[in-house]
């Protein structure tokens, strides 16, 4: 063990406050001799047989693990460069005052495995939490948890056991001092840090510990020796097994309390132990499960909402005015219109698409407006109020002062260790590492070339659905028109949506295929760049692929949403795609049920294949590396064996996780106002995701490593940044892709029946055409017994002057269409002002609260310092009364300020 009046003087000096521990201190090799021999001589006294299976201590049964080390001899040429590597780490580690305890490879479950257990005894503990600022207990707190209000008793059955949801009282905390640990509530010394507490320190000793020099450089950190496979894992240890509490002298098995309370599937319905899920994963963890669960309670009243909306298109699907004229015989089997592609397409009734238009009237309907409007107000009030559920838990959670600086912007070992250049920092006044621009140009612009090659990728898949889309219509149309046999399909399964629905499968096939090859190229560019701290290898990585994934999964719905059947052009004069392929049309209903039907597809098949590959892969994986292992079954199955045998969750599984409800608040935001059911399809995605996520961490992962965060970070911005631009493109959907438009233009302005005002709008929204008037290349090959088709536009008659030229009816849409835009625009975004201005970012009892508690932590150190200063100098000294007035004084202002 490692010397602590040492550790202590470091310390004072200011060595290792906020950087870096210098470990190159030398000790007596007469102490780590006496370790070794300790250590020996306990492996021989010790038998295998008397420890449980689930013990979480060394051999003596007091110390505990921290953390485990694992690693498998290697054979190879550079075999002996590792052993040197883990002798001088192992050694450093001794230096820091860390405890190890090795099992030999003839005592693992498959034989070759040795097993590197970690204690951080008392010493090393005070002297980093100090370093680290953790802030723990120094009286309970008299400030009453949140009284239960007359919902609370309804939403009594979703409630978890009080002793659950908060497994320990409330404190008021303090930065931990060595000097003042009469301070704090300290029963136990072996229990007074949490667990979490415990490998958080042990982690960041082992990422600045150095393991030699090479090639005239100082290489240290664990990261590094897990990449060269000198050490095969490096983890913390579960407390013990998750189907079964723990017995004695194991603690309380806080596993297995999450296991039982949330991730069960059968508590759905529950609310989630999220104090628990912080106290055992850590603050970083904990905060994704507060966002995901916050973010599924709002979508709830959107899911009502746009349920509603979706019932009210239902309820009135049958006395539709425009469905039950295209639908009537007299009407709509009258109207002939002309061919959807060129030569093979024949003429068609529009009574042919009689059930089309009914399913078009579910989603595009007088509600769709409304829920338009609705969403962009409810997104303002999600990102405000999660504002307020953010601070309520900084207080709560003991983050309110914390500083990411303390892990986010420290240097990456990785970038320290290709730094040949040193440069002075001006604000600390000492040399740290530092690579010129120079360098970093090349990587950069290779990084920005390669995220453009995907991202056109992924714009020239689309534009090969589109052409695969256009190049099958024609077959499906000719091949639907001759076989006699698909007569009864044709009344739902026409053309058009034959072509819709296998072209949204085939780009949802695509998009996962782009998607898993570019996860893996992102996060090797990202390395290649070098960043320098941890902050800036998460933005970079971040920006590469929320903007891939944005291009990635959106790109199919922009097009369907914007462009297509826009640029078509009118018969006779069509726009063609490559001078061969003629443009898509949109359903004479309108594009709106085409992005419905593209929406839910790649949503509903993103989210279940999520689910499945997130409950599937770790488990597979599990099984595999258990079925391999378990070579001598006889053997003890220790409690880090099992552990080492479980799927590491890694440093970037929380991103993926963020990701992944980024692009569903994409959908459920920019494209709603085509599909009300999106909110409930992403509610109970979420209601099951929280337990997947939950199921895999606590029984197929191993533990993560504790780290703190007081917020979503970046993530908070994106969602900012989509929720702007959700109310532009829901605009421009109700606007342009709906039909509600010309709807509207055409009862207020066009209509001349004063009982039924919608009467006669199919017939006034279709243009003319003449026959005749095809070019050759382009009409069907048989003659027919009429002259004129029907076309979608608003055009003058091939008898009027202007023939085929836009008529004033189309400026009159186009302009109502633009009007609408601008007003919505603007009436949400004053909305939004409005509520983002009303609603403050923190509740006024959480600014009182942490008044309070800054206060009363204020005296509580106040009075433990006047003590302390009562014992040194005597009751009666002159100089006492200054000091206590001194003290008072600094109480007072303190006060005064607050």
């Amino acid at each position: 063990m490692g010397d602590p009046n040492l550790l202590e003087v470091l310390a004072e000096e200011g060595k290792i406050a906020h950087k870096d521990i210098d470990y190159s201190f030398q000790m007596s090799e007469s102490l780590s001799s006496r370790e070794t021999s300790f250590l020996i001589n306990e492996e021989t006294m010790f038998q295998r047989n008397q420890q449980s299976k689930d013990s979480i201590f060394f051999r003596d049964g007091i110390r505990q693990i921290d953390f485990v080390l694992s690693y498998v001899d290697d054979i190879k040429k550079d075999s002996e460069l590792k052993a040197e590597r883990r002798k001088e780490f192992e050694k450093n580690l001794r230096k820091t005052g860390l405890e190890l305890e090795i099992e030999d490879k003839r005592d693992s479950e498959d034989g070759r495995t040795y097993f590197v257990k970690i204690h951080a005894p008392w010493e090393v503990l005070v002297t980093y939490a100090e370093v680290l600022g953790i802030k723990m207990p120094i009286k309970e707190s008299d400030i009453p948890r949140p009284k239960h209000t007359p919902i609370s008793y309804v939403l009594g059955p979703v409630r978890l056991p009080q002793n659950v949801k908060y497994p320990h009282p409330e404190y008021f905390t303090a930065q931990f001092s060595r000097h003042r640990q009469e301070l704090f509530l300290i029963e136990d010394q072996a229990t007074f840090f949490p667990s979490s507490s415990r490998n958080r320190i042990v982690y960041y000793i082992l990422s600045r510990c150095p393991f030699g020099i090479e090639d005239g450089k100082k290489r240290f950190g664990i990261e590094r020796l897990l990449t060269s496979n000198t050490y095969s894992s490096a983890y913390p240890l579960h407390d013990g097994q998750y189907w079964k509490p723990s017995e004695p002298p194991n603690p309380a098995n806080e596993r297995y309390i999450l296991r039982k309370n949330w991730a069960r599937f059968s508590y759905f319905y529950k609310e989630q132990p999220l104090d628990l899920i912080k106290n055992y994963y850590g603050e970083k963890i904990g905060i994704y499960f507060v966002f995901l669960g916050y973010y599924t309670e709002m979508l709830f009243f959107a899911a009502i909402v746009g349920l509603a909306c979706f019932i009210y298109g239902l309820l009135s699907m049958e006395h539709n005015a425009c469905s039950m004229e295209i639908c009537d015989p007299e009407i709509g089997g009258q109207m002939i219109m002309c061919p959807l592609c060129d030569q093979v397409c024949d003429y068609w009734r529009l009574n042919s698409t009689c059930l089309a238009s009914k399913f078009s009237h579910l989603f595009d309907n007088e509600s769709t407006v409304f829920f338009a409007i609705f969403m962009g107000i409810w997104v303002t009030l999600f990102l405000e109020f999660w504002k307020q559920r953010q601070a309520r838990l900084e207080y709560e959670w003991d983050l309110v002062d914390f500083e990411e600086e303390q892990q986010q912007l420290q240097l990456r070992p990785e970038f320290e260790a290709m730094c040949k250049h040193r440069k002075l920092n001006a604000v600390t006044k000492e040399m740290e590492p530092y690579m010129p621009l120079y360098t970093r140009i090349p990587w950069y612009c290779f990084s920005g070339a390669t995220v453009t090659l995907w991202m056109s990728l992924v714009v020239t898949s689309m534009v090969a659905v589109i052409v695969y889309r256009l190049s099958v219509f024609a077959t499906f149309a000719s091949f639907m028109e001759s076989d006699a046999s698909l007569k009864q399909v044709k009344s739902f399964l026409t053309p058009q949506i034959a072509t819709s629905l296998t072209g949204s499968c085939l780009n949802f096939i695509v998009i996962l295929i782009l998607n898993f090859f570019y996860e893996r190229i992102s996060a090797w560019i990202t390395k290649m760049e070098i960043p320098r701290t941890y902050q800036e290898y998460e933005s970079s990585l971040t920006l590469k692929m929320f903007l891939f994934q944005f291009v990635n999964f959106y790109s199919a719905c922009f097009y369907v949403a914007f462009f297509k059947g826009k640029f078509v052009g009118y018969p006779g004069e069509y726009t063609y795609l490559f001078n061969e392929w003629r443009g898509e049309e949109c359903d004479p209903g309108g594009c709106l049920i085409e992005l419905t039907t593209q929406l839910t597809i790649i949503m509903t098949g993103k989210q279940i294949f999520g689910n499945v590959k997130e409950a599937i892969y770790p488990l597979a994986l599990n099984w595999w590396r258990r079925r391999k292992a378990r070579t001598n079954s006889e053997k003890l199955y220790s409690r880090w064996e099992q552990d080492h045998d479980l799927e590491s969750f890694g440093p970037l599984g929380l991103f993926y996780e963020y990701l992944e409800t980024v692009i569903q608040f994409g959908f459920v935001t920019l494209f709603v106002a085509s599909f009300p059911l999106a909110p409930l399809l992403a509610l109970i995605n979420n209601i099951v995701e929280i337990r997947v996520d939950a199921w895999k961490l606590t029984t197929q992962y191993r533990r993560t490593v504790a780290s703190k965060a007081h917020s979503i970070g970046v993530w908070q911005d994106i969602l900012y940044g989509m929720a702007v631009l959700s109310v532009a493109t829901n605009a421009f959907i109700v606007a342009f892709t709906s039909d509600i438009i010309p709807r509207l233009v055409y009862y207020y302005a066009y209509s001349t029946n004063a009982t039924q005002p919608m009467r006669g709008y199919v017939n006034n929204s279709l243009s003319v055409f003449l026959i005749a008037d095809f070019p050759n290349h382009t009409a069907p090959s048989e003659t027919r017994d009429f002259i004129t088709c029907r076309y979608r536009d608003y055009r003058h008659p091939p008898d009027d002057e202007n023939k085929y030229f836009h008529n004033m009816q189309f400026w009159h849409v186009l302009a109502a269409k633009m009007t609408f835009i601008i007003v919505m625009e603007h009436v949400v975004f004053l909305v939004k002002f409005l509520l983002a201005w009303m609603i403050p970012d923190v509740p006024k009892d959480v600014v009182e609260r942490i008044k309070r508690e800054k206060l009363m932590t204020i005296k509580i150190l106040h009075d433990f310092e006047l003590n302390k200063l009562k014992e040194n100098l005597g009751i009666n000294s002159d100089e006492l009364a200054k000091h206590v007035m001194i003290e008072e004084n600094k109480a007072q202002l303190a006060k005064s300020t607050i």
